[in-house]
């Protein structure tokens, strides 16, 4: 029954990448109906809170871009990489990883995204280059950060053995980064270059870059521009503020208020202010191409999402049995259980308290525990998580895509490549501490 299941959820995600735009949110919505009255599987919460923060952070940047800040980000970014345009390859997953690395989600990567894509279109770097491993880099960069759910679990479980967040981070800062550079410096030669390919080609021929193309770095009011960037920015180091420092944010009955509520709240008061101090109506946000891709993605995201929890959620039991007697009679494909069911639980944290506790039990040296901790970052294996499909349809240009297989798509390769030698660097620096 769980095969069969999972059959119906790759053909609702084969279709939808297919269907593009929001086929993959209404395709997840067939899937669930197969899963809920097909097979019985009650359905799970759909994922509200990542809806919410991708739709506020979208209306910022879209906001920004109506009042030309976007324009004016790409044409410094056009200045700074002129000389040698691959260097947005290797800078942006390291802005990814930074902002993730302070606020403790890899959710901030949504307000970078849109930039990352509309700076490479314009200095013609093929973007999947640089969003596939900024994506990444924002999810290895959660095994690292010393405020997030994941790290904050694991430092639960190894607490007995007189390990400190110290001696996990002198491990998993260094490894990341690591895995981080590789996978960027992979992604450089990634498809072909952007002028050469086909499916950009046919938007091109179809108008869809033409008006953009004549606006480019042509900024109607700079002072307009510069503002609205630094508002936005502002509110993006807010954000990190906050999630860095949690004593910051308001508490309610002992508890302070979550980051997701501090983003959203955050997020759609720059954009009413934006919109205010900019003198920019309502209605033109809608029409840029940063609000399209965005809602697409909060469809997207609906669907697939909510789909891929219901079926995980339903079948917890029987997925976790199989992984804890593999690992029982394996013990050293810790890395790959940790691998796998970061994939079927999409959550670092989720994986570290379901999996983790195994390899305690076993006798697993925490140091060698903590040298596999990169290895939860495995959910960019199945094309349906949040900020992998946002990235796919903040790029315009179609060349960050789900290929015809689902696997062969444009996160697998950086993901791997940053997931193995994370891990294989942990290995290296246990022995050395």
């Amino acid at each position: 029954m769980l095969i069969l299941q999972l059959v119906f959820v790759l053909a609702a995600i084969i279709v939808g990448a297919r269907l593009g735009g929001i086929g993959l949110g209404v395709m997840g919505g067939v899937g669930m109906s197969i899963l809920v009255f097909g097979f019985g599987l009650e359905p799970t919460s759909p994922p509200i809170d990542v809806m919410f923060m991708i739709a506020a952070v979208v209306s910022a940047a879209a906001a920004m871009q109506a009042s030309g800040g976007l324009d004016y980000l790409v044409r410094l970014a056009e200045k700074l990489l002129r000389k040698n345009p691959s260097q947005v390859t290797m800078l942006s997953p390291l802005v990814a990883y930074v902002f993730t690395f302070i606020a403790g989600t890899g959710h901030v990567a949504y307000s970078i995204l849109p930039v990352i894509s509309e700076v490479a279109r314009e200095t013609k770097v093929r973007p999947e280059r640089p969003l596939g491993i900024s994506v990444i880099a924002s999810q290895q960069a959660i095994t690292a950060s010393p405020i997030s759910a994941a790290t904050v679990a694991l430092l639960g479980l190894l607490a007995a053995f007189d390990i400190s967040l110290f001696d996990i981070l002198k491990i998993t800062v260094p490894a990341t980064l690591a895995g981080v550079l590789v996978g960027a410096f992979f992604s450089k030669k990634v498809g072909k270059e952007l002028l050469d390919d086909p499916e950009y080609q046919r938007r091109v021929k179809e108008g869809m870059f033409e008006e953009n193309e004549k606006e480019v770095n042509r900024v109607k009011s700079t002072g307009k521009a510069k503002l609205s960037v630094l508002l936005f920015v502002l509110s993006t180091v807010a954000i990190v503020i906050f999630g860095s420092f949690p004593s910051l944010r308001p508490s309610f009955g002992g508890e302070a208020v979550g980051m997701p509520a501090i983003i959203e709240i955050l997020m759609l008061s720059t954009c009413a202010i934006i919109l205010l101090i900019c003198g920019i109506d309502g209605i033109a946000p809608t029409k840029g191409s940063v609000f399209i891709a965005g809602m697409q993605a909060v469809i997207a995201i609906f669907g697939i999402a909510w789909m891929g929890d219901t079926f995980i959620n339903g079948n917890l039991a029987e997925i976790t049995g199989a992984v804890r007697s593999l690992v029982n009679q394996f013990p050293w494909l810790f890395a790959l259980a940790l691998f796998v069911m970061s994939i079927l639980l999409y959550s670092q944290a989720a994986t570290v308290r379901a999996v983790m506790p195994l390899g305690v039990a076993l006798g697993m040296n925490p140091m060698m525990l903590i040298a596999l901790f990169p290895a939860v970052n495995g959910y960019f294996f199945i094309p349906n998580y949040p900020t992998v499909v946002a990235a796919i349809n903040f790029d315009r240009t179609g060349t960050t895509r789900i290929g015809k297989y689902v696997l062969n798509h444009s996160f697998m390769m950086p993901g791997l490549v940053a997931t193995f030698v994370a891990v294989g660097v942990g290995l290296l620096l246990i022995q050395v501490f």
